[in-house]
């Protein structure tokens, strides 16, 4: 019988699965709406989905580089414990492959990419949540690209909870990549330069400065050059160029890498689970949860 978009839209609203995946299991079962529930529950897909609620903000960020190519991404679950899994730890570097290879422009159009194993990378994943038995997430992803004359600066800090990908232009210098993207998962920037930070937040910060300032009882005449001092403060916290470098603390960032003859030209950087909400278990209602099955 012809599947209709209806009918694939109602066994995703009961099951959670993916689109694709509601239309094939409805192409095998002739349009059977519960067969195909059951064909879905078979393959795992439907367990995946009842696990769509839960909160995952554990994880792991990873980077892979490949010639003047790189992608960096952060894939989440629900426990650190699921994080250490090697089947989890599979799953990321697949996806990493297959982000690097495919280019995809966001995490919607990347889950509906078919990969090499022939299944979508949200059936990919789905499979392994069926295996693993957590929901787990691709959260974000961004590919950049450099040339033969720039360096590709990836760390990861204790496995993978923070990753860094730096773009140096200029300097072939992997190692000081390294270390600017070492430096950078330390502490912790926003931007590259003061020429970044939008005019708008510099106002805003010169206007909570002066006020600070006035507070503090500072005569007027003299509250003006005091602020652009305490400015040049913030600028210094935000931007990776002015920050003292985390191996030679006498030394800026900027100049650093000017000594190795080139310049930052962007950085991602990653936190696992940041923004996210956390989850807080109750050690004791887990237990009595468990019990009571």
């Amino acid at each position: 019988m012809a599947i209709t978009a209806q009918m694939v839209k109602e066994l995703r609203e009961k099951t959670g699965a993916g689109m694709m995946d509601c239309k094939k299991a409805l192409q095998e079962t002739n349009g059977d709406m519960d067969q195909a529930i059951d064909f879905l529950r078979e393959k795992g897909i439907a367990k995946a989905a009842k696990k769509g609620d839960r909160i995952a903000a554990e994880g792991l960020t990873t980077i892979k580089v490949e010639g003047n190519e790189a992608v960096i991404l952060e894939v989440n679950s629900e426990t650190d414990f699921v994080a250490k899994n090697e089947g989890f730890q599979v799953l990321v570097k697949e996806l990493a492959d297959h982000l690097i290879a495919k280019k995809p422009a966001s995490v919607e159009e990347a889950i509906g990419q078919t990969m090499d194993n022939g299944a979508t990378v949200e059936t990919h994943i789905n499979s392994a949540i069926a295996k693993i038995g957590e929901k787990i997430t691709l959260r974000r992803f961004e590919v950049k690209t450099k040339t033969d004359s720039d360096a590709f600066g990836a760390y990861l800090h204790m496995g993978g909870r923070i990753g860094v990908l730096s773009v140096l232009e200029g300097t072939t210098d992997e190692e000081a990549a390294k270390d600017v993207s070492m430096h950078i998962a330390a502490l912790n920037p926003k931007y590259v330069s003061r020429d970044e930070v939008s005019a708008d937040e510099v106002e805003r910060e010169r206007q909570v400065l002066t006020q600070q300032a006035l507070n503090e009882g500072k005569p007027e005449n003299i509250v003006a050059k005091m602020v652009e001092g305490r400015l040049s403060k913030y600028f210094e916290e935000v931007c990776v160029n002015d920050q003292a470098f985390v191996k030679n603390p006498d030394q800026k960032v900027g100049k650093f890498v000017e000594s190795k003859g080139g310049k930052i030209r962007e950085f991602v950087r990653y936190e696992v689970g940041e923004g996210l909400e956390k989850r807080e278990d109750n050690f004791a209602e887990e237990v009595m949860s468990q019990v009571k099955k």
